[in-house]
Formats: C-alpha cells, sequence, structure tokens
C-alpha cells in the first residue's frame, strides 16, 4: 500500500497595480515583494491567469506547495482574486498571507499582523470583506515618514503612495527583503 504524504498549501498575495505606470510606487510594494520571494524561492515567472484575475507562480518550498499572486484587479478589488483563490484549492483564510504597503510604518520598517483591521488600507478592507474575515496572515510593509520616532501624518496620502519610489528608498526596502522574507518563510511552514 502506498502511503501518500499530504502537501499542504499556502497562497502569498503581494498587493499592487497592475500596468507599468504603477511599477515601483509605494502602493505596489506588494508586488515588488512577491517578485523577490518568486526570485528568492527559484519559482517560475509569473503567468496570466483569468480565473483568478492575477499573475500567478507556483512552487514548492520546504515541502509547502506556494502560490504567488499578484492581483490584476486594481489594489480596490483585491478580494476578488483572493476569494477565488481560496474557493477554487478549497483553503481557509488561515492559508492566504497577503503583503502590503502600510502608510502608518516608516519606510524600512514592517509589521506582521493576524486578526487586525485594514487600517484604512481600500485593498485590505475589500479583502476583508469579499472572505468575510480578517483573521488572515499580513505583512505591512511601512512606506511611512516618521519625525522624532513618530509617523508624520501627510495631506495627499493618495498622490504620495502613487508616487515612485527613490533610489535612497529602493536600497532601504531592499536591506529588510531578507527579513521579511525569512519572516513569511516562519509563517509558510507553521
Amino acid at each position: 500500500m502506498l502511503s501518500v504524504i499530504p502537501i499542504f498549501m499556502k497562497v502569498i498575495i503581494g498587493l499592487g497595480n497592475p500596468e507599468k505606470e504603477y511599477a515601483h510606487t509605494r502602493h505596489n510594494v506588494g508586488f515588488m515583494f512577491a517578485d523577490e520571494l518568486k526570485e528568492k524561492y527559484s519559482f517560475p515567472d509569473f503567468e496570466s491567469n483569468k480565473k483568478f484575475q492575477a499573475e500567478i507562480s507556483k512552487g514548492t518550498f520546504n515541502g509547502v506547495e506556494i502560490v504567488l499572486a499578484k492581483p490584476q484587479t486594481f489594489m480596490n478589488l483585491s478580494g476578488e482574486t483572493v476569494q477565488a483563490m481560496l474557493n477554487f484549492f478549497k483553503l481557509t483564510p488561515a492559508d492566504i498571507l497577503v503583503i502590503h504597503d502600510d502608510l502608518d510604518i516608516a519606510l524600512g520598517k514592517y509589521k506582521l499582523a493576524t486578526d487586525s483591521s485594514a487600517a484604512g488600507h481600500n485593498g485590505v478592507q475589500h479583502i476583508i470583506e469579499k472572505i468575510g474575515t480578517q483573521k488572515f496572515h499580513r505583512v505591512r510593509i511601512g512606506i511611512g515618514q516618521e519625525m522624532d520616532g513618530a509617523p508624520v501624518c501627510r495631506l495627499g496620502a493618495h498622490d504620495f503612495v502613487l508616487g515612485k519610489f527613490s533610489t535612497d528608498e529602493t536600497e532601504i526596502l531592499s536591506a529588510i527583503s531578507e527579513k521579511v522574507a525569512e519572516e513569511i518563510s516562519k509563517i509558510i511552514v507553521t
């Protein structure tokens, strides 16, 4: 009799906006980190998937089947992709991890969250509405500014998040990418 080793699946969703004009903007930091994970895990190139309205890349990491996804629905409709993937793969919200930008966290910092509100992030709010819970893993990547250790409240947040990262800001993000990847790896295997 053959023994079957169960394969566990996790879905990692990097949030952002499709189209070249949004590439390397602060709001697309989720896409950027999904691209980095693809490279770190030596996964194949992202391919368009109409069923999920996303670009996806699949592979295995530490015995866990991973689907990396970059929704192509625009940020504020990200829940469409997440709901479709959960339904298709018959997963629970605990099996997903969402990577997104966060204005309330300084650039170069990040926070892990599970079961927390959207805190004003429209993409995360749409996911919560579509799957009916906020009990999923998130990696909140800081894109904000701080002064004297406190976040700077800014007007014109829309323009700021759609602005491109400077070379210095990109270097700051690169400096935390390995730590973020390690944290994600820990979540994946639990």
